[in-house]
């Protein structure tokens, strides 16, 4: 027979965060935004084609001719890609209403695998208890977990005191199998026609599940992703991160869904329609990026994939260099694998034309460019230590920067997001950016030269709100 303790809540800091104007009432400073973005962006096309000619008369050769014409073909690209996703979030933010109503509520089960998540399980479970939707239960998959795992999973087992009533939990052990081996056995084990799949690290905002569950009014509709945002913010490298989060993903996944090509469901949130799952052919444990590679099955069964900026996910991020590198190689390795599996759609836009999009999307954000970043940071570095043109660099520099710095800015207000951290958009870029970018690139060589790796599980901080 099942336990009947209640868990005192811990009622997240958080709660408060995800509450604010509606979307349309923040419409014209959102369109302000963008106009001081665009002029910026203006400012910086007049520096390039003010100072590109002095530029090239200050060289000799070919060579630095080539070489200047391609950085100022880099910065175009940079300009394009800017207002291309800018402009497709922008249009997704003034058509989304984040306090809309909705009568469809129906029982969805929320699956969360654990392996080794003594540390921070029982803090997840507090944060679900708060969240304001009627019918929900909580399936712990244990998957072998060698730590306590068990044993506090055994203790949480029971109906608990939620926001809106009791709320079942119930846990599964099975032999350890991998993540997406977890998921798949808590979909299955689910009685709900709709499962919310989470990291055992993350804490969700209590409208999540009200505001994700209303798109599924369409049958057509698959899966809705989440919003990620980064729970603990104590150091300099979290809150990069935490920036990145706001600027770096939920931006591009704000326009990926306006354009309809959303290509990932992050592990910290993903909300399916479990037939859905089923038609796509469950988790798949072949590649080191099961949220990714579920996503174009999900896209090439013919199910459509909105995002849900209300939907939140706070999740834990690392606070060491070694472990963020070591997070972004094997995401970047896993996104290779996924679109290796799913290759032939590159080459036969005839299958789908916005599936072949979606496939190179991925394969420019993983490999183009990264490579371009890291060129064009070196070839500023020689061009100012070589030809002398340091002033000039500088400008670039800085005009870049102001540009990040507006974007931030945007991004921060449209997520209601800490104002402190657009002080970071300054070295996000030129440091935090390039770094992640040489990861990338290394992890990219040796998934072509085919070097073995392992999952590599970051060490957990058990942390609550920052």
């Amino acid at each position: 027979m099942e336990n009947s303790r209640p868990i005192l809540t811990s009622r997240m800091r958080f709660r408060n965060i995800s509450r604010g104007p509606r979307v349309e009432d923040r419409k014209p400073g959102l369109l302000r935004l963008i106009l001081i973005s665009g002029a910026c962006s203006l400012v910086l096309l007049y520096i390039i084609l003010t100072t590109l000619p002095q530029t090239m008369l200050s060289v000799g050769g070919l060579y630095e001719y080539a070489s200047i014409m391609a950085l100022a073909i880099f910065l175009f690209i940079l300009l394009v890609r800017y207002f291309t996703v800018l402009g497709s979030a922008f249009v997704f933010v003034a058509r989304n209403t984040v306090d809309q109503k909705s009568a469809f509520a129906p029982f969805v089960s929320i699956i969360i695998p654990a392996y080794n998540e003594a540390k921070i399980l029982h803090l997840s479970i507090e944060s679900l208890l708060d969240l304001d939707y009627d019918d929900f239960e909580v399936i712990i998959v244990n998957d072998g977990s060698s730590d306590a795992t068990a044993e506090l999973g055994q203790s949480l087992v029971g109906y608990h005191r939620g926001q809106r009533g009791p709320v079942r939990v119930t846990m599964i052990n099975k032999p350890n199998g991998g993540k997406s081996s977890a998921l798949n056995a808590g979909i299955q084990y689910s009685r709900a026609e709709f499962v919310l799949c989470m990291d055992a690290d993350s804490h969700l905002s209590p409208d999540t599940l009200r505001l994700s569950v209303r798109h599924f009014v369409d049958p057509h509709v698959g899966a809705v992703a989440g919003n990620v945002k980064v729970l603990n913010r104590r150091t300099m490298l979290a809150k990069l991160q935490a920036l990145e989060y706001v600027e770096g993903l939920n931006m591009i996944r704000s326009a990926q869904s306006s354009l309809g090509m959303v290509n990932i469901i992050p592990g910290p949130i993903g909300v399916f329609r479990k037939k859905a799952v089923h038609a796509a052919g469950w988790y798949s444990g072949d590649t080191f990026a099961e949220d990714s590679d579920l996503t174009l099955n999900l896209r090439f069964a013919g199910w459509k994939i909105l995002y849900e900026p209300g939907a939140i996910s706070y999740t834990e991020a690392p606070e060491s260099l070694h472990q963020l590198l070591k997070q972004r190689y094997r995401w970047t390795r896993g996104i290779l694998q996924s679109i290796s599996k799913h290759r032939l759609h590159l080459v036969n836009p005839a299958m789908k034309f916005t599936d072949t999009l979606v496939l190179w999307s991925l394969l420019f954000e993983a490999i183009v460019w990264p490579t371009m970043n890291i060129f064009a940071n070196a070839f500023f570095i020689i061009i100012a230590l070589v030809f002398g043109l340091s002033n000039t660099v500088a400008l670039w520099w800085a005009s870049i920067a102001l540009l990040d710095v507006m974007t931030a800015l945007y991004c921060v207000a449209v997520d209601r997001e800490e104002l402190r951290l657009i002080f970071y958009a300054v070295i996000y870029r030129m440091v935090f950016i390039l770094l992640v970018d040489i990861t990338k690139a290394a992890a990219t060589v040796e998934e072509f030269l085919g070097v073995e790796m392992t999952w590599g599980k970051l060490d957990r901080i058990g942390l609550e709100s920052q």
